[in-house]
C-alpha cells in the first residue's frame, strides 16, 4: 500500500499546551482536540507541551482514524483527536477510507 500523501494549503505555528501524537487534530487551545471541540487543523509530527509546532490549517492533510470512515464522509475528532465521522463537528470530508481505527485517510480541511 502506497503512503498517503498531503497537500496543505495553509499552515501555522502554535505552542503546544499539551502533547499532541502526529496525524492528529489540534484544537484551537494548542492541545490534542477531544470530541465536541473546535478544530484548527492537524499535527504533522508528534509534539511535547511546550514546543513550538506547525499546524495543518488548510488543504489536503493525513489524520489517523478513530474507526471506520467513508469516502465523502464529513470528520471530526474522537477523544483522542482521531477522524470519525461526525456531521455536527466536522472540519473536513474524508478523500480515503478506513475500515479501522489506527488507519489514514486524507481528509480535505476547509479551515
Amino acid at each position: 500500500m502506497s503512503k498517503p500523501t498531503k497537500q496543505v494549503v495553509l499552515v501555522t505555528t502554535i505552542t503546544a499546551t499539551g502533547a499532541i501524537v502526529k496525524n492528529r487534530f489540534v484544537n484551537f487551545k494548542g492541545a490534542q482536540a477531544r470530541a465536541g471541540e473546535a478544530i484548527l487543523g492537524v499535527a504533522p509530527y508528534d509534539v511535547e507541551t511546550g514546543d513550538t509546532a506547525t499546524v495543518d490549517v488548510v488543504g489536503i492533510a493525513v489524520v489517523e482514524s478513530g474507526g471506520a470512515v467513508a469516502i465523502g464522509a464529513e470528520v471530526g475528532a474522537d477523544e483522542q483527536g482521531c477522524a470519525i465521522p461526525d456531521a455536527l463537528r466536522n472540519v473536513g470530508r474524508a478523500l480515503t477510507a478506513a475500515t479501522a481505527a489506527g488507519e489514514t485517510v486524507r481528509v480535505l480541511l476547509r479551515g
